[in-house]
């Protein structure tokens, strides 16, 4: 039976010009959802011209505390006025808003769009927002015709904030972006750290572990952040470590294909380890601090990372030094993650948020 083509608003509350789990999933959502023949557009604010074509950018973003990060949102007044814009010309089927509740857009969307909505909860650990604005907040999120979660995590605090029911969507990945990209060159064993230099990232964690690694390592540390002064002066003297400032996605992927090992240790907060399941698909070995978002992602059998006490720079260390040093090791946690990225397919979760859309446009509960 033929089904029509839908044509989708997809909402950002972060800034699409810059790295991010949430962004990303926004904007490969809306490349395998046009690969399936559907008229898409993204919302979101852009700091500098939108990264991909098919963006309608809604101002720049300030950095707001959320979360124990600073997230890139823009809750200004003009934002709000070019989301009640571009919700009035485009004559979306049906939105689908990401971080319904994050201050901005997807806020402004929320009680403004007169399409059928959908919405996708990322965040896990604990929300102030949800503990003190719970009242205010429901109204809005019962808005929602489907709500989602992209883990049991995110699941739990949204459930536990605003009640209601929610589908849990696990987030998607292009593999193919990864495995065909070119391998950014290094001159020796490299330790790759991609995530924003602030507490609870870990990259204090990271920068302690240094004297562990092997002398001729390098250490490839992305992005930027509040404690980035800080952190660089703690490593001042060692030049096996490369600071590499905020990257963009293609040398991102070419840099996670250059790599010998992913860092993430994380200290808290990671409700599904999207940097993760980017690795896998990029065939890269992972040291990964244990925590229930990452236990999520990399599964059951075969290891596909060594995971590690939150926190302990020693054991962290020791992790590194043997996927570094241990080239069966590395291979078997390759191939492990390899197989799993498999079933992360970005066309599949388009294939079942399309289910969601009809269903939303319909009015008939998600089956």
């Amino acid at each position: 039976m033929y089904a029509p083509p839908v044509r989708v608003g997809l909402v950002s509350p972060y800034s699409l010009s810059l790295p991010g789990g949430v962004q990303g999933q926004v904007l490969g959502l809306a490349r395998a959802l046009r690969g399936q023949g559907h008229q898409v557009r993204v919302l979101g604010p852009c700091d500098g011209a939108p990264p991909e074509a098919g963006i309608t950018p809604l101002g720049e973003s300030i950095p707001t505390a959320a979360n124990g990060s600073m997230a890139p949102v823009a809750p200004d007044p003009s934002n709000a006025l070019r989301t009640i814009a571009a919700l009035r010309d485009e004559h979306f089927d049906v939105v689908h808003v990401h971080e319904p509740l994050a201050p901005g857009c997807t806020v402004t969307t929320l009680v403004c769009s007169n399409a059928p909505m959908v919405g996708t909860f990322h965040a896990a650990g604990t929300s102030a927002s949800y503990r003190w604005l719970a009242p205010f907040l429901r109204p809005l999120a019962a808005r929602l015709a489907i709500r989602c979660a992209v883990s049991e995590d995110a699941r739990e605090l949204a459930q536990g904030g605003l009640g209601g029911e929610y589908v849990l969507l696990h987030n998607g990945i292009d593999v193919e972006r990864f495995t065909k990209a070119t391998p950014w060159p290094t001159e020796g064993p490299t330790v790759l750290f991609l995530s924003r230099h602030e507490e609870r990232k870990g990259l204090d964690v990271l920068i302690d572990a240094l004297p562990a690694l092997p002398a001729h390592a390098r250490v490839w540390i992305a992005s930027d952040g509040p404690d980035t002064a800080r952190l660089r002066a703690a490593a001042a003297g060692d030049d096996r470590v490369e600071w590499l400032g905020r990257i963009d996605e293609g040398e991102k992927i070419r840099r996670l294909r250059g790599a010998s090992v992913l860092c993430a240790p994380s200290l808290r907060g990671e409700s599904f380890g999207m940097i993760l399941l980017e690795a896998m698909a990029a065939e890269t070995p992972i040291v990964a601090s244990d925590l229930p978002g990452y236990r999520k992602v990399i599964g059951e059998g075969e290891p596909a990372a060594l995971l590690v006490p939150p926190g302990d720079a020693r054991a962290l260390g020791a992790a590194l030094c043997r996927v570094l040093e241990e080239p069966a090791l590395a291979a078997s946690l390759a191939a492990a993650g390899d197989v799993r990225a498999a079933t992360f397919s970005m066309d599949r979760l388009a294939e079942r948020y399309l289910e969601l859309y009809r269903s939303a446009i319909a009015g008939v509960p998600p089956v």
